[in-house]
């Protein structure tokens, strides 16, 4: 009944043109009851079109009307989500499937060994450091008691080339400013030296150890703080042992404010080499400064903008990039510093059919990392481009790491698929082999699960992969409750990744679902133009074709099927909602960018406009309000049971998207499917969550899925008891 009603709605689409289709509501259906939410008359001229946004007061976070506003929709949420029955048992097995030891990459530096661990339930991972790697690790700095609640986080380190120092930054609540700190390594107590107002920086150490070179932004005002547009990054040098206020500016650009900076020194000490972005563009600038001359200025090395150029290493003044000039799908080219044009470079790897996106040199090799629709593959060549060998990886996963240095002999890389947790093996250079080096055990038997990659066609004749996660031997009679998962931009790429949520997920009897999108790196740069600015339609036409084939396919059924993402994928999730709301029961849009009018005026949004477009560019406007979440939900609507989740402390995405996205969906709902939105607290985009929060956010997602869905989840019989809570300090 669900296939043919799914066929009857294509066929009704295909008859007008494939524009989006509301269907009717059952009859006396009614809408929940919702906490009223005041509106404005607030009207906006976008090139002599107007458009009204009632609910802009609620872009002022700080203000005691969205406060309250933010409480009642919190106690509407939580009083649903207490109905839930099936949410304790979930909640418990969650928190038995997190407790399960894991391990970070280890990398070397300054002759020790640094890594970090979490024994499974701690709130934050714990920074170890060794001389060898049979020493006992000596814990360098734990997180969790630089806040009780686990709300602070390691966001950053970089340990100095004689290893005696420790940089890391931290960032509190989730917020995307950080505060870096130094360390001494062998004391284990931190120096005076503090930095402030850091966001999106790299950190690197002077090649003697006296400094290092970061990125900041001018100090906001309170008020601005989380919301305030941020322009105009400067490069400085802290010298150890004196105070912000004496850091030396090494690079600005006043005639740019959107240009931004990374650093790098290299192995050698000789050269500073500064990546400059502009936004999320994936092109970019390369300038380098002579740091074996005194008073060398900093020059251009790289300065078309017209391709990504990822620096590798470099052999005296030769320096080996990874780029996509001339190369969608990238390759590696040697470019001399004294000799840099574009008629002097020498090719080393050309560009293949794989997409090439990443490459180290270690033991004077090139190590490089691909992807194979959406699947690792790993790939040995000299410094003459000769191909050596594959590193042979276990199967259809994603496989990253391989770090070092040219004269190591040894590199480490984690590897990880659907049903495999992250696991961290050794590469000896000199014999081509790999060892396990930490396996972690989790409580699940992953032989009861598989994975298939399935190819589908979009709507304009596209070939998308997808990758299906389920239970061995389910039925394919569109009874499967199914979430289907994307992103879709960002030149951000999708692989096979374990995840304890999705586990429980499966576990529970529903199938997972990730489709790689165009907009994301999967196939190259081409694959992400496809999916930006003018042909953003192309991601949520890719999305909905998932849909599509999953319901004609019998996996699951309108009824059955839930979608979700974040950030750019809550994007998705709500342009997909929006333009076909028939087609699934659910929508768990997080933190996503709701409001493609206005996003670019807020903290660091104007960077998405290499993605999105601007809505101050006529014809950009006229693609961008066609597919705004926001703008396009229609009041007299039967949408999917919609719980929306954010945080106070996002200032990457702020919370306003979603505040104005819930309060729309609320009055635009015509059936009885509720629209809630889940606002958390000491919380930000999502980076540096605490173990606690995700799990108690997972608990409420798959709850709310439960309820909607008309799921009985086949949870485990050990899930009566939760094992303890993390100790608040989870010192080892």
């Amino acid at each position: 009944m669900a296939f043919r009603r799914a066929s009857l709605v294509l066929s009704l689409l295909a008859a007008f043109g494939g524009q989006a289709l509301a269907l009717p509501c059952a009859p006396g259906a009614t809408p929940m009851a919702y906490p009223a939410t005041q509106k404005v008359d607030q009207r906006d001229d976008y090139h002599g079109t107007t458009i009204a946004d009632p609910y802009r007061w609620l872009e002022d976070a700080n203000s005691a009307e969205t406060k309250a506003w933010v409480t009642q929709q919190n106690k509407l949420t939580q009083d649903f989500l207490a109905q839930i029955p099936e949410r304790a048992a979930i909640r418990a097995r969650l928190t038995q499937l997190w407790n399960f030891e894991r391990f970070s990459v280890p990398f070397k530096e300054g002759g020790r060994y640094f890594y970090s661990r979490n024994d499974g339930l701690q709130n934050q991972s714990v920074l170890y450091t060794m001389k060898t790697l049979k020493d006992e690790p000596r814990l360098l700095l734990d997180p969790n008691k630089l806040a009780a609640d686990g709300t602070v986080a390691l966001a950053g380190l970089a340990v100095s080339p004689d290893g005696k120092y420790l940089a890391y930054s931290t960032a509190a609540s989730g917020s995307d400013w950080n505060e870096i700190k130094v360390r001494h390594i062998d004391s284990g107590k931190d120096t005076t030296d503090h930095i402030k107002w850091v966001k999106f920086s790299s950190t690197a150490w002077a090649h003697d150890g006296s400094g290092f070179y970061y990125s900041r932004y001018d100090e906001p005002t309170e008020a601005t703080r989380l919301a305030g547009v941020n322009y105009f990054q400067k490069l400085y040098f802290h010298k150890l042992g004196t105070s912000q206020d004496k850091d030396v500016l090494v690079y600005d650009r006043p005639d740019q404010k959107e240009w931004g900076f990374a650093a790098e020194v290299t192995d050698d000490g000789r050269w500073l080499v500064i990546s400059s972005s502009q936004g999320t563009d994936p092109k970019n600038r390369v300038f380098v400064k002579d740091l074996s001359k005194k008073g060398s200025k900093v020059v251009g090395l790289l300065e078309a903008f017209d391709a990504s150029y990822s620096f590798i290493d470099n052999i005296g003044s030769v320096f080996y990039f990874v780029t996509d000039k001339d190369a969608p799908k990238s390759r590696i080219v040697a470019i001399d510093v004294n000799q840099p044009d574009p008629g002097q470079w020498r090719e080393i790897v050309a560009e293949g059919e794989a997409t090439l996106k990443g490459a180290n040199i270690v033991n004077n090799q090139l190590v490089t990392e691909y992807l194979t629709d959406a699947r690792s593959a790993v790939k040995v060549f000299d410094l003459q481009g000769k191909a050596l060998h594959e590193v042979t990886l276990p199967g259809i996963g994603s496989a990253g790491g391989f770090n070092g240095k040219r004269t190591d002999t040894e590199t480490f890389y984690a590897y990880t698929s659907f049903t495999t947790p992250t696991t961290i093996y050794r590469y000896d250079l000199k014999t081509g082999t790999s060892s396990v080096y930490r396996q972690p055990k989790v409580d699940f038997d992953p032989s009861a699960y598989e994975t298939r990659q399935q190819f589908f066609t979009s709507k304009d004749g596209t070939r998308v992969p997808m990758f299906i996660v389920a239970k061995k031997g389910i039925k394919l009679d569109g009874s499967n409750p199914t979430y289907l998962y994307g992103y879709g931009g960002f030149n951000a790429s999708m692989t096979p990744a374990f995840s304890v949520a999705n586990l429980a997920w499966v576990e529970m009897g529903g199938v997972y679902v990730m489709a790689n999108l165009r907009g994301g790196g999967e196939y190259g740069e081409a694959w992400h133009q496809a999916g930006t600015k003018l042909r953003k339609q192309n991601v949520f036409d890719d999305f909905i074709a998932a849909a599509e084939w999953l319901i004609a396919n019998k996996v699951t059924s309108p009824e059955k099927l839930s979608i979700g993402g974040g950030s750019n994928g809550g994007l998705l999730v709500g342009a997909a909602m929006t333009q076909r709301p028939d087609l699934y029961a659910a929508a768990l849009p997080a933190v996503g960018v709701m409001d493609m009018l206005r996003f670019h005026k807020f903290t660091i949004g104007w960077a998405w406009t290499s993605d999105y477009g601007s809505s101050d560019n006529p014809e950009e406007f006229k693609a961008l309000v066609k597919y705004s979440p926001l703008h396009n939900l229609k009041p007299g609507t039967c949408y999917p049971a919609t719980m929306v989740t954010t945080a106070d402390h996002d200032d990457r995405v702020v919370p306003a998207h979603s505040f104005k996205f819930a309060a729309t969906a609320q009055a635009a709902q015509a059936g009885p499917a509720p629209i809630l939105i889940r606002i958390d607290t000491k919380a930000g985009h999502g980076a540096g969550k605490p173990t606690s929060k995700q799990i108690e956010e997972v608990a409420d997602k798959w709850g709310f899925l439960a309820r909607t869905l008309k799921m009985t989840p086949a949870l485990p019989a050990a899930t009566a008891q939760a094992p303890a809570a993390p100790a608040a300090g989870g010192a080892q």
